[in-house]
């Protein structure tokens, strides 16, 4: 059963959305800080421009018997047109009256022999930046105050500041995006070495509990070590449940062999028929526990040996032949003829205690569930890759439950008078899976079963 894992958001996520979130703030923060500053470079450039005309107007004035007269120059005003045709307003005061320009144009409460003062004030409906300076004109038995202003809407100004802030928000935007992609990068590149960790985890078998050594990051360090730590005490407790069932096998197989053999002996001495059929169920029932330990200790076995494996080069053809030859004694006290065809050279490379032990499992099966007088046909072949072929003549699989016979314990229901202990299919197939291989099961049309074991 997989256990289902509960998931709280993604770290990925997580830090691109703070990075991405990161980079717009400081593009609207570049935004806000270059319009500004251009702005106030803008303003300090009119600014400039008005109090020149301010001081040229202020200059020419001057006093002529008892009278101030200003000879107005006009290139002061010209100086201020501009490509967005900007109005420009003056006004010329002496002390409290307005001799020259607009006299509603609103007056700078300015000090007398005051420089320069720049403020923005709204005349006739439209902001207008407005230079005011002052000076005191001495005469003989004279002495007058003149203040003079000037006022200049702000179209151009506007115009340089929205063509400043479609450039700085391209240039904010240009920023933005590079710092997204420079964002994922950095998550993909950063979350890259975590998932090439789980892949090399996940492509382990269930069985491979060796410690990662693979370098990673600092921050993983703890992680991998808790890891390798608990892979540790997996693998301390899967070798003691193997040795527990390798020892439990071996002692149980010796101890129902002297069973076996006295209740052969005292079948051969009582008469009574419900004696012996008593004693023939007991030596069944014996070789059932018998066969069941033999094949627990196999199994254990190549558990054991499936992540270490003795890789050798294998003929098929001549390892079938040789248990053939062990295994003809018992096909012919059923009658059996065993039979072995070979197509070609088929030769695997992989360890041979286990290859040995998954065949003498197919042909064995293939005795115990094959009439007498039948014959099983042994086929080795390497085309389309190497493999042996178990057919015999019996019962065949149950349709219905040919996809679950290679479980662990996992029996037929019509074999069930049979001796057997579920383990032979189970075994073929660890070993298939260990050498990269696969378990076939299928019924002839003729009737039968066959098993291949292809590497």
């Amino acid at each position: 059963m997989t256990e289902v894992v509960r998931v709280a958001g993604s770290l990925r996520n997580r830090l691109a959305v703070t990075l991405v979130g990161g980079a717009a703030v400081l593009a609207i923060l570049l935004f806000v800080v270059v319009r500004n500053y251009a702005a106030q470079i803008a303003q300090a450039g009119q600014d400039q421009i008005i109090g020149a005309s301010v001081s040229s107007i202020l200059d020419a004035a001057v006093v002529r018997d008892g009278v101030v007269d200003v000879d107005f120059p006009y290139a002061s005003l010209s100086m201020l047109s501009t490509e967005f045709d900007d109005r420009v307003f003056y006004a010329i005061y002496q002390d409290d009256a307005v001799i020259s320009g607009y006299d509603t144009l609103p007056r700078s409460d300015i000090a007398a022999n005051t420089d320069r003062q720049y403020e923005t004030v709204v005349f006739d409906g439209v902001p207008v930046r407005l230079a005011s300076a002052s000076r005191t004109l001495i005469g003989a038995g004279f002495r007058t105050n003149i203040v003079v202003s000037v006022g200049q809407t702000q179209d151009a100004l506007s115009g340089t500041l929205n063509g400043i802030s479609r450039n700085v928000a391209l240039f904010g935007a240009g920023f933005f995006a590079l710092a997204t992609l420079i964002a994922f990068w950095a998550t993909s590149t950063t979350f890259g070495q975590l998932q090439a960790l789980t892949t090399a985890i996940t492509r382990r078998g269930p069985k491979d509990l060796r410690p990662v050594v693979k370098p990673i990051p600092a921050e993983l360090a703890p992680l991998v070590s808790s890891l390798n730590s608990l892979m540790a005490r997996l693998n301390q407790s899967l070798l003691q449940s193997e040795n527990f069932i390798t020892e439990a096998a071996h002692r149980v197989r010796t101890p129902l062999a002297t069973v076996r053999s006295h209740a052969e002996t005292t079948l051969h001495r009582v008469e009574r028929p419900e004696n012996r059929q008593a004693l023939r169920a007991m030596v069944r029932a014996i070789d059932e526990s018998s066969r069941a330990a033999g094949q627990l200790l196999d199994h254990a076995m190549i558990a054991f040996r499936a992540d270490n494996l003795d890789q050798q080069d294998i003929d098929l053809g001549a390892l079938v032949q040789e248990l053939l030859v062990q295994l003809t004694p018992i096909a012919e006290m059923k009658d059996i003829d065993l039979e072995m065809t070979q197509d070609g050279n088929a030769a695997v490379r992989g360890d041979p205690i286990l290859v040995q032990n998954a065949l003498r499992n197919l042909i064995d099966n293939a005795l115990k569930y094959s009439p007498a007088e039948s014959t099983i046909t042994i086929s080795v072949s390497d085309v389309p890759t190497a493999h042996v072929r178990v057919c015999d003549q019996g019962t065949g699989f149950d349709p219905d439950e040919i996809d679950d016979l290679a479980k662990r314990f996992k029996r037929g229901t019509n074999v069930a008078g049979i001796v057997g202990s579920g383990l032979g299919l189970t075994i073929v197939e660890d070993v298939a899976h260990a050498h990269g291989g696969k378990l076939t099961l299928e019924n002839q049309k003729t009737g039968g079963a066959c098993v291949t074991l292809s590497f």
